[in-house]
C-alpha cells in the first residue's frame, strides 16, 4: 500500500480559525453532495484548546455564511459547509485517509492518505496544489498493510482527563525535547502534581493503546 504524508495550508473555514483562535483540531471528512447548486461537505472535528478560545472559535464559525449546519457537543463539532475547491473533493474511490487530519494552531493541515496505486496519490497531489497557499509532500512510500491503522477521533475521556491531555499537548510536553514538565502543567491547571499525573495517566491509558493498535 502506498502512503503519502502531506502538509498543506489553504483558505479553509476551519484552518483559518484554528490560526485565528489558537486551536488544534483532529478532523475527519465524511461526505460530499451537491444540493441546489451548492457543493456541501460534512465533517466531524475534535477541538483542542482553552475553553475561551474554543468558545470564540465556535461563535465566529456560526457567523460564516458558508456554515450550513453546526452541531456542538462539548469539544466535538459536526459541520456541514458549502465549499468550492476543497482538497478533499479531489479524493478518488481508490484512496482513503489512514488517520484523521490534524490541523495545528497555525492553520497547517497534516494528511496521511493511502492507495494501492501510487499514481492515484500523485494525481491527487497535482490536483490539490493549485488550491493551496503552502504545500509540502513530506513523504510517499510503499508501506506494509499491517502498518496502516484507524484510530478513533477521541476516546471517551472525563473533562479533567481531556483538559490534562490538551494542556500537555499545547504546552509541548510530548515534544522532543520537552518544553515543559508535569509540575508546571499542574500549576497551570491549578491542581496538585499527583492529581494532574493521575488525570494525564488515565487519559494516556485510553488514547495510547488505540493509537498503537496496529502493533497487536
Amino acid at each position: 500500500m502506498w502512503i503519502a504524508n502531506i502538509k498543506l495550508k489553504h483558505n479553509c473555514i476551519i484552518g483559518n480559525r484554528c490560526e485565528k483562535f489558537g486551536i488544534i483540531m483532529q478532523s475527519l471528512d465524511l461526505k460530499e453532495e451537491k444540493s441546489k447548486g451548492k457543493v456541501l461537505t460534512s465533517s466531524i472535528h475534535q477541538l483542542i484548546g482553552n475553553d475561551e478560545n474554543i468558545k470564540n472559535f465556535l461563535n465566529d464559525l456560526k457567523k460564516d455564511n458558508r456554515t450550513e449546519y453546526l452541531e456542538i457537543n462539548g469539544n466535538t463539532l459536526f459541520l456541514v459547509e458549502s465549499a468550492k475547491n476543497k482538497p478533499v473533493s479531489e479524493f478518488s474511490r481508490k484512496m482513503f485517509s489512514v488517520k484523521p487530519i490534524l490541523i495545528d494552531n497555525k492553520g497547517y493541515e497534516y494528511w496521511e492518505i493511502a492507495s494501492y496505486k501510487k499514481e492515484e496519490l500523485i494525481n491527487f497531489i497535482k490536483k490539490i496544489k493549485p488550491f493551496c497557499d503552502s504545500f509540502d509532500l513530506l513523504s510517499i512510500k510503499n508501506t506494509p498493510l499491517k502498518n496502516i491503522y484507524f484510530p478513533k477521533l477521541m476516546p471517551k475521556l472525563t473533562d479533567l482527563q481531556k483538559k490534562a491531555l490538551e494542556l500537555a499537548i499545547k504546552e509541548g510536553y510530548y515534544e522532543a525535547p520537552k518544553r515543559t514538565s508535569l509540575r508546571k502543567l499542574a500549576v497551570l491547571m491549578k491542581i496538585s502534581l499527583a492529581t494532574f499525573q493521575k488525570h494525564l495517566q488515565k487519559a494516556e491509558s485510553k488514547v495510547i493503546p488505540d493509537t498503537l493498535s496496529f502493533l497487536k
